[in-house]
């Protein structure tokens, strides 16, 4: 059973409010489209296609996207033009133009949206402006314009996103997700020897994934207080945030480390180690014990009474290695391997602690 089934993308509220925002903008960048003079009022329909794309989670990465569009639009109709000077568009410079827009699109201050763009506002000019290419240009560029600007003052006057919420709920969920993984390693290595339970030994790659995305919504929440005039009223401090997610992706190392171990001395993967069944008590104990650490980091009681039953199982797991030296390194280096990620992980939730203590008194 996959325990970290939460990173599973689901609609939520602030997604809700996106797609409402989304359809608003789209809206009315279309009654706004047909009111600009000129030439421009022709191609009303770049306008919502404007609102449409500059629309983002975070005002920041509403700007950005919008910004890099622009100048990737810019460029193609550059390009475009060029090709019109030289002569009539035809099999040669169409290709031409795409295989170049290309690689300037790979320069990477344009990002994906101007990467992406800028071919294709080349080849539009090119193909679709056809006789009056130069008309198309400006009112396919100010009508983008017009739409990216609708875009970006919905989503400013519009509830402008905070997410502070979803990064600390998330960074609870997988603080969870860890102490159970860890229940799951400590209670399979008591049921029985070897252990029937195969699904901890497969989690590995779902807690790199987890902090990973973990490390997402905390970089999201940074971006959503930037430029947001509501970040002013409801203030946050994201570094405890940063220092927190830097602690648990330590502490995810070391789990992912001592799970590999496991595995290897259960079924001889991902490598073959050597694992008395005697040591398996005193293993299961120390692993538990940690995991209530992490429960108590991530609840309201205090952690340090977990801290100091965690060490005391470590220690017993030291004695009940030092009674297999006899065995040989071979019969000793999981066990020890083990012990030391268990260690690390107090260490660094410790640090973490009092990291927290130190910031809440100053």
């Amino acid at each position: 059973m996959n325990r970290l089934g939460w990173l599973k993308p689901s609609v939520t509220r602030s997604r809700l409010l996106l797609a409402c925002k989304a359809a608003l903008a789209v809206g009315i960048a279309w009654v706004v489209a047909p009111l600009m003079p000129g030439v421009v009022d022709e191609y009303p329909y770049y306008a919502p296609l404007g609102a449409l794309l500059s629309m983002h989670s975070t005002l920041k990465g509403s700007a950005k996207y919008g910004l890099q569009i622009l100048a990737g639009l810019a460029l193609g109709i550059l390009l475009a033009a060029i090709v019109l000077v030289v002569g009539a568009p035809n099999f040669l410079t169409i290709s031409l133009v795409v295989a170049v827009g290309v690689l300037i699109g790979s320069m990477r201050w344009l990002g994906a949206p101007g990467q992406e763009y800028l071919p294709i506002a080349a080849l539009f000019v090119l193909i679709v402006g056809g006789q009056d290419a130069s008309g198309y240009a400006i009112g396919y560029l100010v009508q983008m314009i017009v739409g990216i600007a609708v875009g970006l003052l919905v989503n400013l006057l519009v509830l402008p996103p905070l997410t502070f919420d979803s990064a600390v709920q998330k960074a609870s969920r997988f603080r969870r997700s860890l102490s159970r993984h860890l229940n799951d390693v400590g209670t399979a290595l008591t049921e029985s020897w070897p252990p029937t339970r195969e699904d901890w030994a497969g989690q590995n790659d779902a807690l790199a994934a987890a902090a990973a995305e973990v490390r997402g919504t905390i970089h999201l929440a940074d971006d959503s207080r930037k430029g947001n005039p509501r970040a002013k009223i409801h203030k946050r401090n994201l570094e405890a945030d940063y220092e927190d997610l830097a602690a648990l992706e330590n502490v995810t190392f070391h789990i992912r480390d001592l799970t590999e171990v496991l595995a290897g001395a259960v079924w001889g993967k991902p490598f073959p180690v050597e694992l008395p069944a005697t040591l398996c008590e005193p293993l299961s104990q120390a692993i538990l014990a940690v995991a209530d650490v992490l429960d108590a980091w991530d609840g309201q009681a205090d952690p340090q009474e977990p801290i100091k039953h965690a060490e005391r199982s470590i220690e017993r797991l030291h004695a009940g290695l030092d009674e297999h030296r006899s065995g040989g390194p071979a019969s000793m280096s999981a066990g020890a391997t083990v012990a030391m990620a268990l260690q690390r992980i107090l260490a660094a939730v410790r640090i973490r602690l009092e990291g927290a203590r130190a910031g809440h008194a100053d």
